[in-house]
């Protein structure tokens, strides 16, 4: 029969194990977050936030003057395809000289991928990317005929199956 009530002495060895235990959760939590951490997103979206400060005001007059174009893009995905529609104030299809979409996760660099989008007869503009199931987001840069640029960032969800 077992007796629970028996009394063992506490020894050296003992408080050594429960020491090298404790530290050892401790360290391997830390290292295991650290290795997450920096396998990961950094988070840096410019290098230098002093330079980007500089740029502030003329970032800001490119974005009133995007702005003012009035034009609108809308996302379409199925299967491999991606679809963008970019209309002006009008509704009708604008021409531009190059469009190109970056794809990736939001919070994730490694699925990071470029799409150059062919207009297609519709007006549209295709591309042919594979992404998995999640959300994703596209940046979108059109490239005017004076070479100016027009810029816009849509975040949509691929479904299963989609």
């Amino acid at each position: 029969m077992l007796n629970f009530l028996r009394v063992e002495k506490f020894t050296g060895w003992h408080m050594l194990a429960i020491m090298v235990l404790f530290f050892g959760v401790i360290i391997s939590v830390n290292l295991m977050l650290a290795f997450y951490a920096n396998s990961s997103w950094t988070g840096l979206v410019v290098k230098n936030s002093y330079v980007a400060s500089q740029e502030f005001n003329e970032r800001t007059a490119e974005r009133r003057q995007q702005m003012a174009l009035g034009w609108k893009a809308d996302l379409a995905y199925d299967r491999g395809h991606l679809s963008v529609s970019l209309a002006g104030p009008d509704g009708k299809p604008v021409a531009v000289e190059r469009f190109e979409a970056v794809i990736g996760r939001p919070a994730f660099e490694a699925e990071d991928r470029s799409v150059e989008l062919a207009r297609a007869s519709t007006g549209d503009y295709d591309g042919a990317t594979t992404l998995g199931t999640g959300l994703w987001q596209v940046d979108l840069t059109a490239t005017r005929a004076d070479g100016s640029l027009w810029q816009h960032s849509i975040r949509f969800v691929v479904k299963e199956g989609q």
